[in-house]
């Protein structure tokens, strides 16, 4: 079983438009992470101004005065180092990732403070304060490359029954162990090709992110982050490093589910370009679907590979009793799209009538 095994990841990594693909994401994610970095811009308000590595050197010395539990006396400091005598609204201003953090949330539009106070802002709940810039924007980056990963993981994965159903079926069924071993082994290459693909892809991914950011801010809560993540990013007081452990998950899951909606989809097509098609449609579909976020139905919808890649919806959903947010969901619905589809593929490879 473990020759079939190996038999099969060969077949399916050995091929040079899977080869290139994968050559395409991981290229991709190094660009992504490097152009994030180089485009930074911070200054100090003072004399010190930079983009890039200097950048995040200017953000993380501010941070690091103020690092440690957000408080009033805190807000109060930092408004007053920012201050800014401009007729543009103080929210679009921006000087650094901290004075962002603290006018979005307690500037009026002309920089004083608004009135809000911590515990207005941020409930009872303790906000710890640090560099978080640099990790907030290495998981938006990694949405979008989780997206091409699941689209990769389709075209690597529709041959392996659509593939043989070119002739080669008739060999593989009549052949000892062709309708149990070969079909499992099949199965279980197909779901660890895509296994490896998402790991080495966000160890790669994380191994350039902390070498231009160091580890300095995750332990930081996320939501005293910059103006750009105060609307439509996750409501609850999670640090940067569970922030990106939930997304790891999330990362395995999204890639899971959609090597099992893929397996399925190559067993039922004749040809590999309607497996390729129809999985790349049923991976997209729920985009399409008029369901919002709020919605109860989203519950349910939510849990689709398409939104385990981009995440930050499905996070948005609850923060349970248990301390959990709903997402956390996402990974038994995967074990479970594994189960199901590990079942319907070898059946209906194994069961199809052979061309003669």
């Amino acid at each position: 079983m473990k020759r079939l095994i190996q038999f099969e990841l060969k077949k399916i990594f050995s091929k040079r438009l899977t080869q290139a693909a994968l050559t395409i994401v991981f290229l991709l994610s190094m660009l992504f992470v490097f152009s994030t970095f180089q485009n930074k811009y911070a200054c100090d308000g003072r004399n010190r101004e930079g983009s890039g590595r200097e950048a995040v050197e200017i953000d993380k010395s501010i941070a690091a005065r103020y690092e440690g539990i957000l408080t009033d006396e805190k807000v109060s400091q930092m408004l007053e180092e920012f201050k800014v005598e401009s007729e543009i609204n103080a929210k679009y201003i921006y000087q650094n990732a901290t004075q962002s953090a603290v006018v979005a949330r307690f500037s009026d539009i002309k920089g004083d403070w608004n009135g809000q106070t911590v515990s207005d802002v941020f409930g009872t709940e303790e906000i710890k304060i640090g560099y978080v810039d640099g990790w907030l924007e290495v998981s938006q980056d990694l949405i979008r490359v989780t997206i091409v990963l699941c689209l990769v993981i389709i075209l690597m994965l529709a041959p392996v029954f659509a593939g043989e159903y070119s002739g080669v079926d008739h060999i593989i069924l009549s052949s000892r162990y062709g309708k149990t071993k070969c079909t499992a082994a099949k199965v279980i290459a197909g779901f660890m090709a895509a296994v490896l693909a998402a790991l080495i892809l966000f160890v790669v991914y994380m191994a350039a992110a902390c070498a231009l950011y160091g580890l300095e801010g995750l332990d930081c809560s996320i939501l005293f982050a910059p103006q750009s993540f105060t609307e439509y990013y996750i409501p609850f007081n999670i640090t940067c490093g569970t922030l990106l452990r939930y997304q790891f998950c999330l990362i395995l899951s999204s890639a899971v589910g959609t090597a099992a909606l893929t397996l399925f989809f190559s067993s039922i097509s004749r040809n590999q370009v309607m497996a390729l098609v129809i999985s790349a449609a049923a991976y997209l579909f729920p985009a399409l679907l008029p369901v919002s976020e709020t919605s109860p139905l989203f519950r349910v919808v939510g849990l689709c590979p398409l939104y385990q890649s981009t995440f930050i919806s499905l996070m948005s959903v609850e923060q349970m009793k248990n301390g959990l947010l709903y997402a956390i969901w996402a990974v038994p619905v995967a074990l479970g799209a594994v189960a199901v589809s590990t079942v319907l593929s070898r059946r209906i490879f194994a069961g199809h009538q052979v061309r003669e």
